[in-house]
């Protein structure tokens, strides 16, 4: 399946998360502090924790529950208590859509 329209750009403000679901699979898209938009698992892999409802800090994104944080980039653990990774999914963001393809994933 190709890439799904999940926003707008401009629905997603800087360090924010936002959660969307695709095929079943519920996804955090995130907006790092320089504008750059990302997609990871929305679910902490410590706890059945959705991660969109935590917090952005930089190149990360931080678990509420724990204080477990992932890279955006990567998804993997930056600190415990999680240590497995979550899946990282490609973004395109055009003429101010963002696109996440739920198939495509670039890490883990």
């Amino acid at each position: 399946m190709a890439a799904q329209r999940v926003c707008a750009e401009a629905d997603l403000a800087p360090a924010s998360a936002m959660k969307v679901v695709i095929d079943g699979k519920p996804i955090a898209v995130v907006k790092d502090s320089a504008g750059v938009v990302h997609a990871l698992g929305d679910t902490c892999t410590h706890g059945d924790i959705s991660l969109s409802e935590g917090f952005v800090e930089d190149d990360s994104l931080e678990c509420w529950a724990h204080g477990s944080k992932f890279e955006l980039a990567t998804g993997k653990p930056k600190n415990f208590p999680a240590y497995e990774p979550v899946p990282v999914y490609a973004v395109t963001v055009e003429n101010g859509d963002v696109f996440v393809d739920a198939d495509q994933t670039l890490t883990t």
